[in-house]
């Protein structure tokens, strides 16, 4: 794993992220320091034999049929408390996280977010590091956005 360097990384309240075991890509994801632990929106969740779970990783808010098949490990079982107080129990896996030049392995919680804009929220949990973040700011890690912004400028 890539851990950053001592300079920290500037990221905005928004970003793109890959889960690359899971081959995910360019998934929209919301920075949330308020919350300690990230989630992921998914469906079909079915555990499986062995501590195993299987789920569908729905890629985008619009376009239903975009999703990716996942079969992970449980790491635990968790209660978690939503930010209007609501408690429910999740159950949270492992993989690694690509966010800009960072790759680390983080926990997530498995959850339906299907009316949230953002299909992840990262919590400070997968933000440890030197990671600054600039709630000004999003997308400051994309390399696609930073080519259109350059030939705008000219």
């Amino acid at each position: 794993m890539t851990e950053p360097s001592d300079a920290p990384i500037v990221i905005g309240w928004t970003e793109f992220v890959d889960l690359p075991e899971w081959d995910v890509k360019r998934l929209r994801a919301k920075v949330d320091t308020g919350a300690r632990t990230s989630s992921l929106h998914v469906e079909n969740i079915e555990e499986l034999p062995r501590g195993f779970v299987r789920f569908d990783v729905v890629l985008h808010r619009k376009i239903r049929d975009r999703r990716i098949h996942v079969k992970a490990k449980i790491s635990r079982r968790g209660r978690v408390r939503s930010s209007t107080g609501h408690q429910s129990q999740r159950l949270f896996v492992e993989t690694v996280l690509r966010l800009g030049p960072i790759q680390k392995r983080i926990e997530i919680s498995l959850v339906d977010r299907e009316k949230m804009i953002h299909r992840m929220l990262l919590g400070r949990a997968a933000l440890t590091g030197s990671i600054l973040v600039d709630v000004d700011r999003r997308m400051t890690l994309d390399a696609k956005r930073k080519k259109k912004r350059r030939r705008a400028a000219k």
